[in-house]
Order: structure tokens, then sequence, then C-alpha cells
């Protein structure tokens, strides 16, 4: 058997998806689809961290399951989990360990397979935070994942119906990957499939082919259809297998019998098959009768050429009457073959220890239905009812006893059962004597073909009409010419395996034998007595001897001799020390009968048998035939119990039956509780239930499931009740945990879904109430007992009496988040309270407090003071009133009212250092108010009458008040020198000589802070006072300036004339100038030219408005005018000397001449103008 057929995987299927994208909807809808069908599923819910490896149990589930579905959304890429996982997955899938299915949910195949668009975003992300050659391993794993056909959610109407499509997928691939792993490598399989290749023709598309497969008994002929028709149904555009065709016709009458077919096998599929015309694969199996082919024949001919047809049956009389010539035989194992099949299929090697028996028993049951192994008289069974236990090579039969069990309903009867075996000497009449004793069919011995061995091995039956039921076992005879003499093992172990299992043992043995030294019973005797000695503890049997072909002798004469024969072999037999004088009583009831000949005597036989039979009847009860009844074994654990007791002879190994009583109940009870357990999760109620807690909260779960748990325990109680008691109550303790621990996942959510709802619940109650004025600390403490009550009461409901589940962490947990939903309401009620509240006092106080330090004096911080106090109060009180709702602590709530007070404090500083930032300014202003307006607050005309150094002064005290205002914050009633320090400092300090003293002894203001003032009251600091009066005084100082020029300009504008000194000086002096002037003439005329050029210049230059400025800019702005100016004059004066006259010449010279004589006034004007 190759590896792969016998790789063993934990799950079917494996879910790579990013969860942030498909969690909570498709993955867990595929999810639940997949587990429905019985699919083993692994999903993680956990997400891995960034830089964290995937974990040694993630890849232990990859390589552990058989396909991968891999779902590539959106953000698929972007996640590191995601890719390490792909690169694993890709990795198995190159070694052939794992398939792989690609789903493309929302994303382009293309843009994943050429990683382009998002996908190639996602990629340089990762390549700036990971290795390269990481990031390069993932793009790799991601090209090759889209290079694999698979599905697009674009394709699909609906998630519901790709789900769909993907489970039948994946279910199909593991039904025929199941079976080629099951039957492929088996012995023989190989030249059933190439005979039967040879009869189906699959590229034949002439007719519909039928083929009928035929076996005479067993499962072969249905194990071989349903390979076939796995390895082959793919050929076909539809196909159909129909089970256990005799069951179903058994259940409806024949005309009904096409429609049954239908709808209990394939539904509508079968009839819509009917109305296309289709390639159709049919496999009907365990046909029994014509009319079961008559009622599926009117499809065939519906079907295209090429379809096939294939019937299985035991009867071949079927198929000839149905007209079927291409019939398949199934030639049968022997049991040599089964033997060495079985040990190849479990362990891949005929020889094997004896500590793998348990294992190969379970095997068998494979390798009997798949090759259909029966006895070597095969058809015995189906015709006598009685099967072959042991055959003769010693092979234990267990996929017959199995049968048996279940036809004769064995397993029903618990402790209320019998077992009779019979030993004897070959061709004795045993087979003859059960027939008639107990109505059983064994085969017998045929007198007319000579003696021989009819019975090989030891067959079972079950008696007919005798309670309670009663199983009879045929022992092969003993001394038989076919074994030789030597070969006495098979005698010795099936003697003990009768007595290991038998309540009544009858030796049937011959009349004339009674009394002989020699005679043919004596080493049957022997032989039992021998091997009862290697049972430990056995229980007491009954051995009834028969005596056949009575002759004359009374019974009451032949009893003591037989007696006494019997003391004297159990005397000869070697026995261990411990039973050396255990006499035979001890271990067997010895009981006698006689019965006439059967040949000679028939009728005296039959009454005989008649009366003997009555012994057998309730044999088990009190006083019956069967006697000691300790250590029975239940009837459902017969077949398995059996089965060990042989496997231990075999071996030749001592037989402990105490022992061996508790390793069957341990085995039977656990097979019980495993069956019942696979029942449960099949069971509807459960299903349903489960499906009813995924989708929300479940009303009385609690008594739905303890229910369903107590009818299962139940029936574990009812078929395990008669198996040892230690046993039984450890399997049904591991069941009962077993189930608990399968339903606890739905208990938890039914206590998930309480909590949500009670939370969910106590929110929208708490928040209502809250928006209906109802008080925060009444509305959570009503609505907190309501809801944790309502909760108790909810899970209560879930409780599952069978388990003792403490649900006191939901319920802690349900509290926890109670609990933080009030802080989280709390606080953000507080916090809206503050906010409400310092908004008030904000708008309260920043405006009123701005104007009342613009407007400084000394009146100011007192109006602040009261502001501050009136608007506090006022707050402060509202909000008291709104916290008396919350029933906080009264430490809080002072923190909170001091909190209000400090943040109303703080407004006020806030201001006042911003006032405090423009002090300068303010200053400036209120100077230039003062200085320039009158006390009527008129502007001020400088007319020289001014007493401009009061003014300047007065202007200064008030500049000088201000900045003493905004130096420091005075809300409390601590008085302060900052003003007197100021004016003295800065006003009234006229001295200006040299002081030999130090400049902090000497300046008040030389310091940082101000005498009995804190730092945290201060805005200005003595220092920056001085360096702001300072700056303050540079910059009046200009306006002072303007003022003092405004008065000067304003005395010389009324007195335009020079001082009378200077007359008399400019007369005294300019005397001799003038007599000058007076005798030359000439010199005046050059004076006025020079007058006239300077006043031209003046004009053009604007002198004035030039020096307007200043001295400096003033001259650098002259300089640069000067000489272009002087050009325009000149050329402007030369254009004129030029320009022709502008009239009569006569007129130009009387005009001349008249201007010569005329006024010089006009002259002077004229040239005034140029």
């Amino acid at each position: 058997m190759s590896d792969t057929a016998i790789t063993l995987h934990k799950f079917d299927a494996f879910l790579s998806f990013r969860g942030i994208d498909t969690r909570r909807n498709f993955i867990s809808f595929l999810y639940k689809e997949l587990t429905r069908r019985n699919i083993r599923t692994f999903k993680d819910d956990n997400e891995l961290e960034r830089g964290r490896r995937i974990s040694p149990e993630l890849i232990r589930a990859i390589e552990e399951s058989k396909f991968a579905v891999v779902v590539v959304s959106e953000n698929y890429a972007a996640s590191p989990w995601c890719l390490q996982e792909l690169v694993k997955i890709m990795d198995f899938e190159n070694k052939g360990s794992i398939t792989v299915m690609p789903i493309f949910y929302g994303v382009d195949p293309c843009h994943v397979r050429r990683q382009i668009g998002l996908v190639d975003e996602q990629f340089k992300k990762h390549e700036a935070r990971e290795d390269h050659e990481k990031v390069l391993s993932w793009r790799q794993a991601l090209t090759n994942l889209a290079s694999i056909s698979g599905d697009c959610s674009w394709k699909w109407e609906d998630d519901s119906k790709m789900v769909d499509a993907i489970a039948d997928k994946i279910s199909k691939k593991l039904m025929i990957d199941t079976t080629r792993s099951n039957g492929s490598d088996l012995e023989g399989i190989d030249a059933h499939m190439k005979a039967l290749h040879r009869l189906l023709d699959l590229n034949s598309k002439k007719t519909v082919r039928v083929i009928g497969i035929w076996a005479r008994g067993g499962k072969g002929r249905s194990a071989l259809a349903k390979f076939v028709y796995q390895n082959i149904c793919q050929h076909f555009e539809s196909h159909c297998f129909l089970e256990s065709v005799k069951r179903i016709s058994q259940d409806c009458h024949m005309s009904q019998c096409h429609e049954e077919f239908i709808l209990r096998n394939q539904g509508e599929r079968l009839r819509n098959l009917r109305l296309k015309n289709q390639k159709v694969l049919l496999v009907a199996d365990d046909v029994n009768k014509l009319e079961q082919l008559d009622a599926l024949a009117e499809d065939f001919n519906c079907f295209s050429p090429g379809s096939v047809v294939i019937i299985t049956t035991q009867d071949r009389q079927v198929l000839i009457s149905a007209g079927i010539k291409l019939v398949y035989e199934v030639e049968l194992l022997r049991f040599q073959k089964v033997r060495g099949l079985i040990r190849q299929l479990a362990f891949k090697e005929r020889n094997i220890s004896a500590a793998f028996e348990l294992a190969l028993y379970r095997a068998s049951n494979v390798a009997m239905e798949w090759l259909g192994c029966l006895r070597g008289n095969s058809d015995k069974s189906e015709v006598c009812g009685s099967v072959q236990l042991i055959d003769g090579d010693g092979t234990y039969n267990v996929s017959g006893i199995d049968h048996f069990i279940k036809e004769v309903k064995l397993g029903d009867c618990g402790l209320s059962y019998a077992v009779v075996s019979i030993m004897g000497p070959q061709s004795s009449g045993k087979s003859t004597l059960l027939n008639h004793l107990f109505g059983t069919n064994f085969l017998e011995m045929d007198a007319f073909k000579g003696r021989s061995q009819t019975t090989k091995g030891i067959w079972l039956a079950r008696c007919a009409g005798i309670e309670p039921c009663t199983l009879v076992m045929d022992l092969e005879g003993t001394d038989g010419r076919e074994r030789g003499e030597d070969d006495t093992a098979f005698e010795k172990q099936s003697a003990l395996f009768a007595l290991a299992i038998s309540d009544i043992v009858l030796i049937n043995m011959w009349c004339h034998d009674i009394g002989r030294e020699q005679a043919a019973n004596k080493p049957l005797l022997k032989t039992v007595f021998q091997v009862m000695m290697r049972l430990f503890s056995p229980r007491k049997t009954t051995m009834l001897f028969v005596i056949r072909d009575k002759t004359r002798t009374p019974l009451e004469n032949l009893e003591p001799v037989l007696r006494e024969d019997i003391e004297k072999i159990w005397d000869s037999v070697p026995k261990p020390d411990a039973h050396k004088d255990t006499p035979l009583s001890d271990f067997f009831n010895v009981e006698v009968v006689a019965l006439s000949s059967y040949e000679e005597k028939e009728e005296q036989f039959k009454e005989q048998i008649a009366s003997l039979r009555q012994r057998f009847m309730h044999s088990i009860a009190p006083g019956g035939l069967a006697g000691d009844r300790r250590g029975v074994i239940p009837a459902s654990g017969f077949a398995f119990s059996a089965d060990q007791i042989w496997r231990v002879i075999k071996e030749n190994k001592d037989l402990d039956l105490p022992a061996h009583k508790v390793m069957v109940a341990t085995v039977r009870c656990e097979e019980i509780a495993n069956e019942k357990f696979a029942h449960f999760i099949s069971n509807d109620e459960w299903r349903q239930l489960d499906e009813e807690v995924q989708a929300g909260p479940v009303l009385n779960f609690g008594k739905r499931l303890t229910t369903i748990l107590g009818s299962c325990l139940s029936e574990y109680d009812g078929e395990a009740t008669f198996f040892d008691e230690g046993v039984r109550s450890s399997k049904r303790h591991q069941l009962e945990e077993k189930l608990l621990q399968l339903v606890n996942p739905a208990f938890q959510d039914v206590l998930g879904h309480i909590r949500w709802g009670m939370l969910e619940k106590f929110k929208a109650s708490f928040d209502k109430a809250l928006g209906i004025g109802e008080g925060f600390s009444s509305a959570s403490q009503d609505w907190f007992k309501a809801c944790m009550s309502q909760f108790d009461e909810e899970c209560a409901g879930a409780i599952i009496e069978q388990a003792n589940w403490d649900t006191s962490k939901v319920r802690d947990k349900l509290v926890r988040d109670i609990e933080a939903h009030i802080s989280s309401v709390r606080t953000s009620k507080l916090s809206e309270l503050t906010s409400l509240y310092e908004s008030k006092v904000h708008e309260a106080l920043s405006e009123p407090v701005e104007a009342l330090l613009e407007g400084a004096n000394n009146e100011t911080w007192t109006a602040v003071k009261k502001l501050y106090q009136r608007e506090t109060e006022s707050a402060v009180s509202g909000l008291s009133s709104a916290l008396a709702g919350f029933d906080m602590e009264d430490e809080t709530r002072d923190i909170m009212v001091t909190s209000l007070q400090d943040y109303s404090k703080g407004v006020i500083e806030s201001k006042a250092k911003e006032e405090a930032g423009r002090v300068l300014m303010r200053m400036k202003e209120r100077f230039a108010t003062i200085f320039s307006h009158d006390s009527d607050s008129m502007p001020r005309v400088w007319t020289g009458n001014e007493d401009l150094r009061a003014i300047t002064k007065s202007a200064r005290s008030a500049s000088l008040k201000l900045l003493s205002v905004m130096a420091v914050i005075r809300l409390g009633d601590e008085p302060d020198n900052v003003a007197k320090t100021l004016t003295v400092a800065l006003l009234d300090s006229t001295n200006n000589d040299t002081s030999k003293k130090s400049i902090t002894t000497s300046d008040p203001l030389a310091s940082s802070t101000w005498d009995e003032v804190p730092s945290s009251r201060t805005l200005i600091t003595p220092v920056q006072c001085k360096s702001i009066w300072r700056q303050f005084k540079t910059e009046t100082e200009y306006t002072v300036t303007q003022a003092i020029s405004a008065q000067e300009a304003n005395k010389r504008g009324n007195n335009w004339l020079p001082p009378p000194w200077a007359i008399l000086a400019l007369i005294v002096l300019g005397f001799n100038e003038f007599m000058t002037l007076l005798r030359n003439p000439l010199y005046l005329g050059v004076i006025f030219v020079a007058f006239l050029l300077a006043k031209a210049l003046w004009t053009q230059l604007d002198i004035p408005g030039e020096f307007r400025n200043g001295a400096l800019p003033g001259l650098i702005s002259i300089s640069a005018k000067f000489v272009p100016t002087v050009m325009n004059l000149v050329k402007n004066l030369a254009a004129q000397g030029e320009a022709p006259p502008a009239g009569n010449p006569e007129n130009r010279s009387s005009s001349n001449n008249t201007s010569s004589s005329g006024n010089p006034t006009d002259h002077r004007s004229s040239s005034k103008e140029d």
C-alpha cells in the first residue's frame, strides 16, 4: 500500500483568510456549511501581532489538512501573517501533501497574479519594513497561488451559492479520494477493475450498456460497485447510486417503487435526468426481484447512448430473467487470503504480533466489506441461518458474526441469553442432535455418501422457539481422519473456547463406549479437563453427557459407570498445586441423559428430544440447567468477547476470565459511548439548537439541552446496563464529559448572548432614563439591579442539569461591563457639565475683565474682584446643584468645585497676562489721548500759551498708573506698594547726580520681584517696568518735541520781523555794502538775478517738503535732484531765448520799451514765476 493511501489527516480543509475582510461574512458562512457537512475544517480566530512568526500548531494544522482554501480578499496581501501562511501552504502544495483551492473574493485574479494596483502598494509597505528575501518569497507564493484556477466572487450572484459550490467541490473530492485510498491498493481489486473495464467499455457511444455484478453472498458486490462508481462517475454528465434497492422495495408497493427510488435516493435529480437525455451512470445495488428492474427500466430508454447501468444482485436468475447478458461474477477469496489481506490493510504486512490483534479486528470489517470475504461454503449461511464462527484454519469470522448478531437481534437481550455448545467424536450425530433439539439446520452428514467430516471449525446458530435467546455452537468433531492423529491443537483450542463462553456443554458419546478403557470419548474428556486448567477463576459450567444409541441397559446403571470414568479421567489430569485436591463438582455440574438411536427408533428419539428440550426452556433461571451465571458478558459484547477469547487461545495463553470480563466491558462500553456520542453529534434537535445559538439568544436552552443530553445518557445506560458496574460508570462519566465538552461552546455562546443582551438593554434603558431627566445615581442603580436580576433568571434557564458549570465569571464580566459603561457615562456627563459651566464662566468674565483692564485706574482690580466673586459663586452654585444627582463623594465634588473656581481665576489671570503683554501700547495710547486732548476731550492746538511741561507730566502720570495697575494681579486683599515704587522711581526721579551707591541699593526697580508680592501674582517685574518706561519715554519724546516745535512755529508766524538788535546790527555791519551797491548798480542786478535763481531752485526742489522727513534724508534727496533741476532751468531759459517774437515788431518794440520803463514790480513777478 502506498504512503499516500494511508496518510492520516486531522482536518479536511484549512481556511486561510484575512479576518477584517471576511471573518464575519463569507468565511463564517463557508465554515458553517463545511462543518454542517461533517467536513473537518480548521479556522484560526487569532490575529498575529506584527513581527511574530506563525505558530508550530498552525503549521501542523496546514500539514494535517487535505485541502487549503485560500480566500484572497482586498487586504489579504497587507497581512504578513496571511502571507507567511500562504508560503507554508504553497510549500506543502509543492510537496504534493495538500490541494490548494484559491478563492478571489472582491479582487481581480489578474491584479493578484501580476501584483499591480492595491496589491503592489501593500507589498511596497512590506518592503519598507521587512527583509527583502522574505517579501520576495511572499510575492512568489502569491503569484503561484493566483496561477491556480479558482473561484471569483464576481461570477456569482450571491455568496450563498458560491459557498454551496465550494462545499460541493470539497465534498466530492473528499469522497473520491477516500474511496481511492480505501480500495485502490487492496489485494485483488485491480483484477476486478480490469475485468469490469472491458465490460463497461466507457468509450462506446452506441447504446446504453446494462451490466450485472453477481456474487453469492456478503457485501463484496456492493463494495465493488461503489468503488467502480466512484472511479468512473466523472466520465458522465450525471450519475446516481441507488443503495439497497431490496430494502426500499420492501417499504412500498411495486407500482410506487420507481418514484420511491427517486425521492428517497436523489430527489428531483433523477427526474431531471429523465427529461434531458444526458449521458448517465446509474448503479442499482442489491436488487433481488425482477419487478424492481422493471420499475427502473422506464428510465433506461431516456438515457443517451454511452450511458451505463450497473445492477448488483445475489440472485443470478434475476439478471437472466431481465435479459442482461453482460454479467460479472465476483470471485470470493478464501480465508487464507482474507487473513493476509486484513493484515495488509491494517499493518502493511502479513505477519504481525499479538499486540496488534485488536486493530486487526477492526480492520477486518473494512476488508470484509470491500472484497466480500465469505467462508468456504458461502451459501450455507444464507440457507440455514447459521454462521461459521471460526473456520477450519482457525480464522475468526468477524463480519459474519456481526451480521449474524444483527439478524438475530442478540444485542437487545442484555444478560437474558444462554450459550450451548456440543463436543464429540466426528460423525457422532452432533449436528443431527442439535437440529432436532433446538430447531437449527446445521448441515448433517449424508449417510449414503459414507462417513466424513461435515462440520469444519465452529458454527453458530440460534435456537428456534426457546426462551430466553439461546445460541448453539457446533464444534468440529474430534479424532477425525482429515486432521490426522497428531493434529490435536485445534481440538484443544475449540474445547477451551467452548468452555470459556458456554453455559452448557453437551458431550455427545456413544453408549457402547461407556466402561471401555479405549473408548472414543476418553481423549475428548481429557482434552476438556486439561484445557480447563488454563482458565483463571472459571465459572461453573453444566456438562451434559448425551448418551447416543442407548441399549437396553437402564440409564440408572449406565450413569454410575460413566461418572466413575469421568472421575478417573479428572484425577489423572495434571493440575496446578492450588487445585490438586479440588473435586470435579467445583468446576462442573455433571448431568447425564440417554437417547435412543435416531435411525432405528426415530419416533422414540424424537419423544426423548422433546423431553430434553423442555430442560433448556428458561435455562438461565434460578435452578435452571445453566447453573452459574456469574461473569456473564452482556449480549451486545458477545461478538467482541468471543473474538478476544479466541485470540488469546490461538496465542496459547492462559485465559483470565475475570480480567476478560472487564476488558470486554471496557471495549463495549467505549464503543457504546462513542456510538452515542456520534448519534448526539448528528442529532437533529442538537444541531437545530446549535444553529439557533449561533443565530442569537435561545429561550429555555438549558431545559432543551438537558433533555437531549439526558436522552443520550439514558440510551447509553440502557445498552451498557449489564456490563461491569465500575467500567460502565467510568465510561459513562467519560461520555458525559465529552458531551459537555462538545456543548460547552454553545453554552458559552448562550451566556454571551445573554450578557450582551443585558448590557445593551442597560445602555438603552439607562440612556433613556437620563434623557427624561431622571437622576444619574438612581437611574444607574435601578437599571443595574433590574438587568442583573433578569440576567440571573436567564442564566438559570440556560443551566444544564448534567453540568456543574459556574456562570459567575460571565456575571462578573457583565458587572464590569455595566460599571465601565456607568463610569464612561458619568465621566462624559461630568465633562459636559464642567465644560458647560466653564464656558459660562469664560463668557461672563472674559470681555468685562478685558474692558476693565483697558481703562485701568485705582478701582480696576476692586471691580475685577467683585466680578470674579459674583460670577464664580453663581457657577459654583449651579454646578453643585447639577452634581447632586450623581451620588458623588464630597471629596470628588469639592475637587470639581475647586477646579471651576481655579478656572475662573485662570480666565482673569489669562486676560490680565494678555493685557500685560500690550501694556506699552496701552500706555502710549493713554499718553497720546491725554497729551493731545484737553479736559473737554478736544484736540489741542499748540498756540504757545500751553504749559507743555505740566501736560507732559500729567500724561506720563496717567500712563504710569496704567503700568502700575497691570504690573500685579490684585484679586485678594493683600496691599502692595507697586504704584508708589513706580512713581518714586520713574516719575519723581529728577536728581540725575551720579551716586556712589550700587545700583541695587539706589534703584528700587533693579529687581525681578516686587516687595511683598509673590511671583505667581506678578505680571510685570520691576526690571521689565523700567525697561517698558524707558521705551515708552523714547517713543513719546517725539510727540513732545513736535508739540514744542509747533509752539515755536506758531510764535514765529506771529512775529516775522527780526529782533531790533538784529536790525541795528544789520544796519551797522551792512552800511559799507549798502554804499557799495549805491555806487555800482550792477551789483544790484546780479543780486537780483541770484535771488530769482535761488527762488526758482527753492520752488523746484521743494526744500521745505524734503526737510519735513528729517535733515539727513532732506540733504540726500536735494543733492540727488540739484543738478537735474539746474539743467532743466538752463534749458528752459535757453528755449525762451531762442523763440521768435510773438507779434508785430513794432508792438514788440513798444512792448519792450514799455516793459523797460514800466513798473519794476511786474518784472519781478515775471521773474518769480520763471
